[in-house]
């Protein structure tokens, strides 16, 4: 815990002659970990008592963005950090990027390298937005439960280019026999880049089937593939979505395929994220059991 002050006016002496500020905020291991001898504000032991950037950083960062100056905020962190997004220009999540993070980072701020990765978790806006940790239910948390409005969704991440899609069709050839899902995939920006096709499916209101108390699910990632385009160039994308990943699980833990109208969302994000498109489909039959 060094002193604040006086490393915050370094800072802000250093930032006078800069042409674009480039942050490095977040978490370490000393901070986030198991069984840490650590007790400061939003940390607890290694526990997190907050998801927000710690105080000092925080105060640093709004005084940076009162320069006036570009800025790019790089977050470092094991686990998902709550920040205002008009605090910068541009936020780069690094995660702990190892030995050569500094070199991926300058690669890619720079635009050598196109980012293309994707949140493996939900960023919330606060810990406010989370129910109590000595309540073990799944009511408001991940992104197949949550109702409100998150900083960034699960499966979010941008790119130095834009993609399209089209001509989706879905083949339902059966209860118990894979989804065939297909689209065309464009590049329609002016750079070479990654896509990462995500498929999410909405599935029939398990409540109403006989007795299988299974709680409705918003959505839930069946599929994903990397997608490598040059500008302007389009591919077929082919998805086979097994019996498992359209299955709904019951409180009792039993997994089931249900008969009923379901929806599909292909594109390069959740619903509403990014460019995609929604395409339906229906199985009939009786609801099909499936190993634990």
């Amino acid at each position: 815990q060094p002193p604040a002050e006086p490393m915050l006016a370094q800072a802000l002496d250093v930032a006078k002659n800069a042409d674009t500020i480039v942050a490095v905020l977040g978490l370490s291991p000393d901070l986030e970990g198991e069984a840490l001898s650590v007790s400061i504000p939003g940390f607890v032991g290694g526990d997190r008592t907050d998801i927000a950037l710690p105080r000092p950083q925080l105060d640093l960062l709004k005084a940076l963005r009162k320069t006036g100056k570009p800025l790019v905020l790089v977050l470092t962190s094991g686990s998902a950090v709550a920040v205002d997004p008009t605090l910068a220009d541009a936020i780069l999540e690094a995660w702990y990027p190892g030995e050569e993070g500094g070199t991926a980072l300058a690669e890619t701020l720079a635009g050598k390298n196109n980012p293309s990765g994707r949140l493996p978790l939900t960023f919330y806006a606060s810990v406010d937005d989370l129910p109590a940790f000595v309540d073990y239910g799944m009511k408001e948390r991940t992104y197949r439960y949550f109702t409100g409005k998150p900083l960034w969704s699960f499966g979010h991440g941008l790119s130095y280019t834009r993609f399209a899609y089209d001509n989706v069709a879905v083949k339902a050839a059966g209860m118990g026999q894979p989804v065939q899902v297909t689209a065309k995939l464009t590049n329609a920006g002016s750079r070479a880049g990654e896509e990462v096709t995500q498929i999410y499916v909405v599935t029939p209101d398990a409540g109403k089937q006989g007795g299988f108390t299974t709680p409705v699910l918003q959505r839930q990632l069946a599929g994903f593939h990397r997608v490598a385009l040059a500008s302007g160039k389009s591919t077929s994308l082919s998805f086979a979505l097994d019996p498992r990943s359209i299955s709904s699980v019951a409180r009792d833990g039993t997994r089931r395929v249900l008969p009923g109208a379901y929806r599909l969302w292909i594109g390069g994000g959740q619903p509403g994220d990014g460019p995609g498109q929604w395409a339906d489909f229906t199985l009939t039959g009786e609801a099909q059991e499936l190993p634990k």
